[in-house]
């Protein structure tokens, strides 16, 4: 069976994720960071699939992860070559994008959550190699993201590519994904656990506290804290992860719905900006302020709805890329036998693959689509101080 708290975690990961990029509320971001608690399933997933396949897991975890951004690139590409951009051979990362792909002045914000599909990539690709570390060193191959993100921020690394210092920021927390499937995280007796999330947290909201952002104590504006106040929140709510949680599905609506959410993850990541960014002005001109509390509940029902609307439309691609039957509502058949998933950490059964959810980028007209981090619309991204981009996720 599959462990739904796991499923739980994505699904509100998802939707914290679109809430936030509708509302720009930087609470969200502390009460529950969603792209680490993301990469850290990831890893675990990561980590069950090489062990269960070796090599040709990163086959497989492509094959999952690409056709859902080729059926975006099919729209939105030739759309943006329509509305000046400039056709060179760079376009063609919109099918592999280990770096960030070129667009246009729209579409870098529409299309900004590529940058998770890049680190993803990226990820995956370190996997085979950081597994092996992990196993004959975990606490040296653990620290050194961390360590590099120290460096880059401190300006001993410097550095003009996003991918560095994306991997000090998030590749920790796919580790301590490493860490969950091997059952590292479940051994960790809690006198030992509680004190060590305690001080990354304490570290983490230190750091926090003195270095705000431009939009305050936005956790995408501040990577260090990010960092540490995100492996402390994976320490406590994925490490004492329970083996099952059946009260999920006691209400058959709320499971279903959790079950669609994260079999269609990567497609409601990567729709959801595009409308996001359509409605900021639309809502503005039937007279709703894109602050006030109405105006954003309105936007963040409409963004769900068309979400769902697209999401019946192509969101079947995943199906087909997990090697599924098709299915516009998925969740209406048994799951898979465990067997074909594997086991994950301490013997559980393999939760089903798929990325999840997003941090938003702008892109000058001509740049690639995840080069630079957009602020929850509406407004314009306000760029981090110090960087030649901007900084939000």
């Amino acid at each position: 069976m599959r462990n739904r708290y796991l499923d739980l975690l994505r699904f509100l990961a998802i939707v914290r994720v679109v809430v936030y990029h509708v509302t720009g509320l930087a609470t969200l971001t502390l009460v529950f960071p969603a792209m680490s608690i993301m990469f850290a399933l990831a890893g675990s997933l990561m980590a069950a699939s090489l062990d269960r396949s070796g090599g040709s897991a990163l086959r497989r975890r492509l094959r999952r992860l690409l056709p859902s951004l080729w059926v975006v690139a099919v729209v939105f590409v030739p759309a943006m070559l329509l509305t000046g951009l400039v056709f060179t051979p760079r376009v063609l990362l919109w099918l592999f994008p280990v770096t960030d792909p070129p667009a246009n002045y729209w579409g870098g914000l529409a299309l900004s959550p590529i940058w998770y599909l890049r680190d993803y990539l990226w990820f995956v690709l370190a996997s085979p190699l950081a597994l092996w570390l992990f196993r004959r060193a975990p606490l040296p191959t653990l620290a050194a993201p961390y360590l590099l993100l120290v460096a880059i921020e401190a300006g001993i690394l410097p550095t003009t590519s996003a991918v560095p210092r994306d991997f000090g920021l998030y590749f920790g927390a796919w580790l301590l994904g490493f860490a969950h499937h091997d059952g590292m995280l479940r051994r960790l007796a809690g006198r030992v656990l509680v004190p060590v999330a305690v001080l990354l947290a304490g570290a983490g909201g230190a750091w926090i506290l003195s270095h705000p952002g431009p939009r305050g104590y936005d956790l995408n504006d501040i990577p260090l804290g990010n960092a540490l106040w995100s492996a402390a929140f994976i320490l406590v709510v994925i490490g004492r992860a329970p083996a099952a949680a059946a009260w999920v599905d006691r209400n058959r609506i709320f499971g279903r719905l959790v079950t669609i959410t994260n079999r269609r993850a990567l497609t409601v990541y990567l729709w959801h900006m595009p409308f996001v960014v359509a409605l900021t002005p639309l809502v503005g001109l039937v007279g709703w302020s894109p602050r006030d509390p109405w105006g954003l509940a309105i936007r963040v029902v409409l963004v769900f709805l068309l979400v769902g609307v697209v999401t019946l439309l192509v969101g079947w691609v995943e199906d087909v890329a997990a090697g599924r039957r098709p299915e516009l509502l998925p969740g209406g058949h048994p799951d898979p036998a465990p067997d074909r998933r594997g086991p994950v950490a301490g013997g559980r059964p393999e939760p089903a693959p798929g990325p999840l959810p997003s941090r938003p980028g702008t892109v000058s007209p001509g740049t690639g689509a995840g080069a630079g981090r957009a602020a929850a619309v509406p407004g314009p991204r306000v760029p981090e101080p110090g960087t030649a981009e901007a900084q939000a996720r």
